[in-house]
């Protein structure tokens, strides 16, 4: 290690698996990570901002509270590919490298992946998200782009019987909006409130970058030396709201062109002062899930026998800035059924405690995906960011689950899954 990397870049070795990444606070104010994997022949590199759906209220580093409109981060992150001399993915082809973005609830990603030419595909990266370039022609342009893509996620019956859910246990929480946003409420954007949030979120205090792989920290400073300039202006930070315990409806239902009814049943969970989970509360909700309904569990068996559920059947723990649901969801010809089962399993799993050998299996599982993950360059660029994000240690749910203990997923089987949190959402065949 020369003497460079010593004094920039910040050391992590994950001790159970001696995976080893650096992490740096650039002078521009941009945190970045590197995880160099010898041997590998591929990199991918991640650069996001903590903007997502969900903010569509904020206050700006110098007070200012500002309200916009839902889906405008969507719009941005489309938007932010074009410039006045062409688009970025024109200049990746350029490169050979493949290139991709998405908006979430709670982060905005560009990103790509290459074998080859990565410090070339990286400074295209750094460039254009750090240019925007928006005229009333262009967003007028993109409104019915965006308005064709929201209309095929309300025919999508997937999507609709999760935002039917999330509606329905979220009264003010924004993390009840389509990502996307709705037809009306993208008709609102225009280049200056654009502007306005870019300004806001899209600055590198707000942002990381992650590059894992075939890669050296030597290489990525080199080329973040070059693109970045200091940043100004602080922090930005999202307005919190006050969701209540209970869910908004006990029960919602519509009808779709679907050959057997999809259902999702949701249990909201109380996330005071708009905090993200801890690295062992995620390790638990996992574990705690695939005891109370994995392949493996009694309540899969049961409701597989008798025909109840079939191979879509999922669960899964739903989190993010201010908000956490537990989820179960899949086809059932009787979803109130499923739905009633669940409760009885999760009653009975109260009285009579979880087996040690059922809690034994699940962590170990859980161990075993997330060292398994680290194998892949993507997993760990998102994992990176994720942490840095949430404030987390890089890998910090490793050593959760490897250390997670049988009275942590008590707690949280204890704390959670009360029916007055809980909703059911039911997309029904159309008649």
């Amino acid at each position: 290690m020369n003497d460079r990397r010593n004094a920039a870049f910040e050391e992590f070795v994950q001790p159970r698996t001696g995976e080893r990444c650096y992490r740096l606070r650039h002078s521009s104010g941009l945190t970045i990570f590197v995880d160099p994997k010898p041997g590998y022949q591929s990199c991918y590199a991640v650069f996001a901002a903590r903007y997502g759906s969900i903010d569509t209220a904020f206050r700006t580093a110098d007070g200012r509270e500002t309200e916009v409109p839902a889906g405008i981060a969507h719009y941005l992150e489309h938007k932010l590919f074009e410039s006045e001399d062409g688009d970025a993915f024109a200049r990746y082809a350029k490169t050979g490298a493949s290139a991709n973005a998405f908006t979430s609830f709670d982060r905005t990603a560009y990103l790509f992946s290459c074998t080859e030419n990565l410090e070339p595909s990286l400074e295209i990266l750094l460039d254009f998200v750090q240019k925007p370039y928006f005229t009333e022609e262009t967003v007028q342009k993109e409104q019915g782009i965006i308005g064709q893509e929201i209309r095929m996620c309300e025919d999508n019956p997937g999507r609709r019987v999760l935002f039917n859910l999330l509606r329905a246990l979220y009264k003010t929480h924004p993390v009840r909006i389509e990502i996307a946003g709705t037809v009306e409420s993208i008709a609102d954007i225009t280049p200056e409130l654009l502007y306005g949030c870019y300004h806001a979120f899209y600055n590198l205090n707000n942002m990381a970058l992650a590059v894992t792989g075939n890669v050296t920290p030597e290489q990525v400073l080199a080329v973040a030396d070059r693109l970045l300039k200091p940043a100004e202006g602080g922090r930005v930070e999202r307005a919190m709201v006050e969701e209540p315990a209970e869910a908004a409806e006990p029960r919602v239902e519509c009808r779709m062109p679907v050959a057997s009814p999809l259902f999702y049943l949701g249990f909201k969970v109380p996330v005071p002062g708009g905090r993200c989970q801890t690295p062992e509360e995620l390790a638990a909700a996992d574990v705690l899930l695939e005891v109370l309904a994995g392949q493996a569990s009694p309540l899969y068996a049961r409701l597989m026998e008798q025909g109840l559920i079939n191979a879509s059947f999922g669960a899964e723990y739903f989190e993010g800035p201010g908000y956490a649901a537990w989820m179960f969801g899949g086809e059932s010809a009787d979803p109130d059924a499923v739905a009633e089962a669940i409760h009885t399993e999760v009653a009975r799993l109260k009285r009579d405690g979880i087996e040690s050998a059922a809690f034994d299996a699940a962590r170990n599982a859980l161990y075993g995906r997330l060292v398994a993950s680290l194998n892949d360059v993507e997993n760990c660029g998102d994992i990176l960011i994720g942490d840095f994000f949430y404030e987390r240690e890089p890998f910090a749910l490793i050593e959760a689950a490897a250390s997670l203990s049988m009275e942590a997923v008590t707690r949280m089987l204890r704390d959670g899954f009360r029916r007055e949190s809980a909703a059911l959402s039911v997309v029904l065949p159309s008649e």
